[in-house]
């Protein structure tokens, strides 16, 4: 059997390979902190392989990096490990499947609160979660509001990172019409988005069923106006006056937008950006970078601006991150393997230089990694860097569950809102849908 710990992988050298893969040029030094704890030391099966499934990137380093470091542990330990990349829109349904089946990948990493839904079909990392957070500075908040199950300090998943989605809006066109920055208020946000319509340079926010773009325009909409999908002791209240009065805002807004948001998926926003049919939207730093990365949009680039989402009527800003979260299944023959092998992705050794590479698409879950170079490479990549300090999250107040899980992947409030911005439903009828759906969630749960 073999054993892997972290000297094994600082022997390695794995920087410098995982940042050639990219282009890049190897660090020769690093600000991040690492305690001297014990390690797990995983003793790893015989003939142990392992299957990982995980969401697409965005950003191509993301993969080639990830690719490179999984080599590596592969290189050291003679443990084959094969990564597949699938849709954002896929990874909920072949979730599913593995976990209805019992068969099919050892590790997925899904998104958010995953784990939460298919909590009895997997294997506890705790003493993973442990080491690393005694390690690494502690886990930060959004990280263990979805890595550890409910009123219990047990972890049922791992989070890799997070992704926001702040504005991001042309600077030249918001002073053409009168304004240097998006109002923190309602009424503010609709009077630059109808002269941004006006002006033939519209805003344009996905309605549709995109599991990025689309959950965060709802939630931005709800938790803006103090309104939430469930209490704190776990009772439905999306049916409340302050939902009736987001989706008010949002028939007020919907008008201002591009046409066809209602059907936008994950990059539908990415597209009229970059091609200049829109002047505001809520996206990852991927847009930026992809926009900056190509001389023929480079000006683009320059001429564009991050913003976190106004707050309305909230204390901060309520943007929650989209958080990419492994599960190990029960089902794999060789869940020390596993073990190592997240371990092991997630030293700095292989975890700084992935970080990096992603050039802040991905914001880091444990404490130490703030001090990343990612984070001082750009001054309009460094809004990204406390994304998983938010107090917001799927399910939001309460806590998060098989229900929470299911209401998310099924775009229970992104349907309401968009019933709403598209005239098929007024206000009050669908958030009294959106209300039934819910509590039908809550009652198979036995709530």
């Amino acid at each position: 059997m073999n054993d892997i710990t972290r000297r094994d992988a600082l022997a390695l050298g794995v920087s410098a390979a995982a940042l050639a893969v990219t282009g890049a040029s190897a660090q020769t030094s690093s600000n991040i902190k690492a305690a001297d704890v014990p390690d797990p030391k995983f003793a790893i099966e015989k003939g142990a392989s392992l299957r990982m499934l995980r969401p697409v990137r965005f950003v191509q380093a993301d993969e080639d990096v990830f690719r490179a470091n999984a080599k590596a542990f592969s290189d050291r330990t003679g443990v084959e490990v094969k990564v597949d990349f699938v849709g954002w829109e896929d990874i909920n349904q072949q979730t599913a499947v593995t976990s209805n089946s019992g068969a099919g990948p050892d590790i997925i990493i899904g998104f958010s609160d995953a784990p939460h839904i298919y909590i009895d079909k997997l294997v506890e990392l705790t003493d993973v979660a442990d080491y690393l957070g005694k390690r690494y500075g502690g886990w930060l908040p959004l990280a263990q509001k979805y890595g550890m199950r409910n009123k219990s300090s047990a972890w049922i998943g791992l989070p890799f990172g997070a992704t926001a989605g702040p504005l991001i809006y042309r600077k030249s066109v918001l002073q053409s019409v009168g304004f240097d920055k998006v109002p923190e208020d309602h009424a503010g946000v609709v009077d630059l988005c109808r002269k941004l319509h006006k002006a033939g340079k519209p805003a344009g926010f996905a309605l549709g069923n995109a599991k990025g773009d689309g959950n965060g325009f709802a939630n931005w909409a709800l938790w803006s106006h103090n309104a939430s999908l469930l209490d704190e002791e776990g009772n439905v209240v999306i049916n409340s006056k302050e939902t009736i009065a987001a989706l008010n805002w949002v028939k007020e807004l919907y008008p201002t937008f591009i046409a066809g948001t209602s059907s936008w998926n994950d990059v539908s926003n990415n597209r009229a950006y970059s091609s200049q049919e829109i002047s505001l939207t809520a996206n990852g730093v991927s847009l930026y970078f992809s926009l900056k990365n190509d001389p023929a949009t480079r000006a683009i680039a320059e001429d564009s601006e991050h913003q976190l989402l106004p707050k309305g009527l909230a204390k901060v800003s309520p943007m929650a991150g989209l958080t990419l979260n492994a599960m190990l299944f029960k089902h794999s023959q060789y869940p020390n393997a596993a073990k190592a092998f997240l371990q092991f992705m997630l030293e700095k050794e292989q975890y700084e230089p992935w970080l990096n590479a992603n050039s802040g698409y991905w914001s880091q879950p444990l404490a130490a990694y703030a001090e990343a170079a990612v984070w001082s490479s750009d001054p309009k990549v460094s809004i990204f860097k406390d994304t998983m300090k938010s107090t917001y999250y799927d399910g939001y107040k309460g806590p998060i569950s098989t229900a929470t899980g299911a209401v998310s992947a099924d775009y229970v409030l992104i349907q309401m809102c968009a019933a709403v911005a598209t005239g098929a439903s007024t206000p009050e009828a669908a958030a009294a849908e959106a209300e039934q759906r819910c509590k039908r969630y809550f009652r198979r749960q036995g709530r």
